[in-house]
């Protein structure tokens, strides 16, 4: 790891053992192009794997471009929205691919998201068209009168058959589902149009891929315009900063519809020519038996994923075995999760940060590198900034703050989004000139790596007293019972504000409450130690695993 060095008088780290800087190819300048320069060079390679189903490239290829005519047939316009309210399925990935052909914007939406969270999204975002599981389409039904949407197809839950039979993927559906009242079933489409091209579409690499929604924890959801070069930058930066080849198998563990399945998972197997391993849903027991079969090499996903593997009942240390590339993202990860994972399968799992903003990773721990431990803090570091990317911390005013002092990161790189849908007054208050100010507090060492403190609305005033939920919840994470804590700041009559922490225990283990706090006071300044603790089944999370601190303080006033 080299020292720092001074670009443009910024602290910046310009070299890492990484291999040689990220740059967008020109046959790859956008995410269409990069797709089918990959099906031109690997036709008859897994594209993706599903349960007992194989999908080529070639095979790929041909059903996106069926699932393009049936939308331009159908009267999709260049620069029209598509929404894939779909979970971690082949017809995902058709229908993305299908949608760019068709010169259309995708608009991944969460399958969790129930009507009144759908309807949002199709209206801010225009969707003319809604591809959906058949399971959802009743949510859908009930808020598509006051939408544009004019094409709904629908898909079965689960369509895994083998390579060999043709309705695999969509390609004819199996007997007995017969399309619904007012839409058109998919399977039907992609075979009605089988076998014909779309017209050549000319795509910009400024043009919009996608439009990803933030997850709406600081108020109404944001539709982010993550571009074609958004995309194509950061798989290319998975590839060389996770120092992935064709030899690599990538598996599905995050969402698709969030910006780390996007570009983690579907971005960057589509560059390598990976096959892409997808399981419907997260759930950690199946996920071990997926690994053992399927034999993945990397994955990204949420801490919570892998601590659900760490306390799945069939997590022997040989499950994970092929999987040698780990990283994780989306929600901070306690220093001892990672050591328990680490003993009991024996692989590291990298910290890798960045946000929708910024089309996934904008910081990442090197591969073959563990992350340094802050000595005050406790922190695992996120990680250095990846390829042609500039990270600052500043304090108020926008002042640059010199190492070690904490303050808001802000970032700047190919990878940043140029703003949110039809929301001019929002871009300007979070990418003033280009450079995005994430909400989240941090600081960056003397060698250059970043850490986070926590998001700025999440800070506790106790008696006036600045106290950071992560702090509280990395000690509680070292208690042998803790499974998951997530740590709030509740109305207190002396105090102002005091600290409550939510807990979900170990399977097989116990823990009172009072244990627990005990267990923090000795670890923690009188402050900051939690005067309340609950203890949960489960502690409530968004579908890529950030813990829903809002609800939480929710079920704190109701009780």
């Amino acid at each position: 790891m080299t020292a720092p060095t001074w670009y443009d008088g910024k602290p910046w780290l310009a070299l890492y053992d990484t291999g040689n800087p990220a740059r967008i190819e020109p046959e790859h300048a956008d995410a269409l192009t990069m797709f089918r320069v990959t099906a031109g060079r690997v036709p008859d390679g897994d594209a993706i794997r599903y349960f007992d189903g194989r999908l080529s490239y070639a095979r790929l290829d041909e059903l996106s471009d069926a699932f393009a005519v049936g939308l331009l047939d159908n009267g999709l316009r260049r620069g029209d929205r598509v929404a894939l309210y779909l979970q971690n399925v082949p017809q995902f990935v058709i229908a993305l691919l299908g949608t760019w052909k068709a010169g259309g914007i995708a608009v991944p939406v969460n399958p969790m998201s129930r009507g009144r969270e759908l309807r949002p999204l199709l209206v801010d975002s225009g969707a003319v068209a809604l591809v959906c599981l058949r399971g959802l389409y009743p949510e859908a039904a009930a808020v598509l009168p006051d939408t544009r949407v004019r094409v709904v197809l629908t898909t079965s839950e689960r369509e895994h058959q083998s390579r060999d039979d043709p309705r695999a993927f969509g390609a004819g559906e199996p007997p007995g589902q017969a399309e619904l009242e007012g839409t058109t079933d998919l399977s039907a489409l992609l075979e009605r149009y089988r076998g014909t091209r779309p017209p050549s579409v000319s795509v910009s690499p400024d043009d919009v891929a996608v439009l990803t929604y933030t997850s709406g924890t600081t108020g109404p959801p944001k539709g982010a315009m993550n571009t074609h070069r958004n995309l194509v930058f950061n798989a290319e930066s998975y590839r060389r900063w996770c120092r992935l080849d064709t030899s690599d198998v990538v598996l599905g563990v995050a969402p698709l519809f969030h910006i780390t399945g996007m570009v983690g998972h579907v971005a960057t197997a589509l560059l390598l020519g990976a096959p892409l391993v997808l399981l419907h849903r997260f759930e950690p027991s199946l996920a071990l038996d997926v690994i053992r079969e399927q034999r993945p090499t990397f994955t990204v996903g949420s801490i919570t994923v892998f601590i659900a593997l760490l306390n799945a009942p069939n997590a022997d240390p040989a499950a994970l075995a092929s999987l040698r590339k780990i990283w994780s993202g989306g929600a901070p990860i306690p220093p001892s999760t990672v050591t328990a994972f680490g003993d009991h399968f024996g692989q590291y799992i990298h910290n890798i940060y960045g946000l929708t903003e910024t089309t996934s990773p904008s910081h990442a721990v090197p591969p073959g590198v563990r992350a340094p431990v802050d000595p005050v803090s406790g922190a695992l570091s996120v990680g250095l900034p990846i390829y042609n990317t500039v990270a600052r911390v500043v304090g108020d005013g926008g002042r640059e703050l010199p190492p070690g002092e904490i303050g808001e990161i802000v970032t700047t790189g190919p990878q940043v989004v140029p703003g949110y849908w039809n929301k001019p007054r929002e871009t300007e208050a979070a990418l003033p000139g280009g450079a995005l100010h994430t909400g989240d507090v941090g600081y960056m060492d003397a060698q250059g790596w970043f850490y986070l403190v926590d998001r700025k609305k999440d800070q506790i005033n106790a008696a006036g007293y600045k106290v950071w939920p992560r702090e509280v919840e990395d000690v509680l994470y070292e208690h042998g019972a803790v499974r998951e804590a997530a740590v709030v700041g509740v109305p207190d009559p002396y105090r102002g504000e005091t600290v409550k922490a939510f807990v979900s225990l170990r399977p097989g283990h116990h823990a009172e409450p009072s244990e627990l706090i005990a267990f923090c006071r000795e670890r923690l300044a009188a402050y900051k130690y939690p005067r309340q603790v609950e203890i949960l089944d489960e502690l409530p999370k968004t579908a890529t695993g950030k813990l829903l601190r809002r609800e939480l303080r929710q079920r704190h006033g109701e009780a």
